[in-house]
């Protein structure tokens, strides 16, 4: 929907985005936090035996963060909490290959498919997060873009949406 808002304060603040500092601590904070706890609790196949020291180390790293490469963190950020998530929603049909017919096994890659996508950005933009400003910069350098691509992801959410509650 915010695509789709013409408001100038809408359109400036997600320009701003991508080099928020505030939003760098809230989406970055977030995302540090998650993977901290998943670290602690890293099981022994997963190297918890280390798990103390690994997570000292990843706070150091976080913190690093903030101070010396400050640039980009609130889309940095922003993939951590997508990658950290996607395993939450891509867990539950792992190894399910019994979805009935075919109809309702092609409804479940609905959700599936934005997640990997979503998962694919989030690599993308985490290797080179000022693409997301080129990518804004871009969005909104003509009137129509914005409006195609926030009504394309509402309609793709309003039919994921409609699958889920009917599934």
């Amino acid at each position: 929907m915010l695509f789709i808002l013409r408001s100038s304060v809408v359109v400036t603040s997600i320009k701003r985005f991508p080099r928020s500092s505030s939003l760098a601590y809230v989406f970055f904070g977030i995302g540090a936090l998650w993977f901290l706890y998943r670290v602690w609790h890293l099981s022994e196949a997963d190297f918890g035996q280390y798990r103390k020291q690994l997570t000292i180390f990843f706070a150091l790293v976080a913190v690093g963060a903030f101070i010396y490469v400050p640039d980009f963190l609130a889309v940095r950020g922003a993939c951590v909490i997508t990658l950290l998530g996607a395993m939450n929603l891509l867990d539950p049909g792992y190894m399910v290959w019994d979805y009935g017919e075919l109809f309702d096994g092609g409804r479940i890659y609905l959700y599936k498919l934005a997640v990997f996508v979503a998962v694919g950005l989030a690599i993308y933009l985490g290797a080179s997060p000022f693409r997301a400003r080129d990518f804004l910069d871009w969005l909104y350098r003509r009137g129509a873009r914005p409006i195609l691509l926030g009504g394309g992801l509402l309609a793709y959410g309003l039919v994921v949406t409609v699958v889920g509650l009917t599934y």
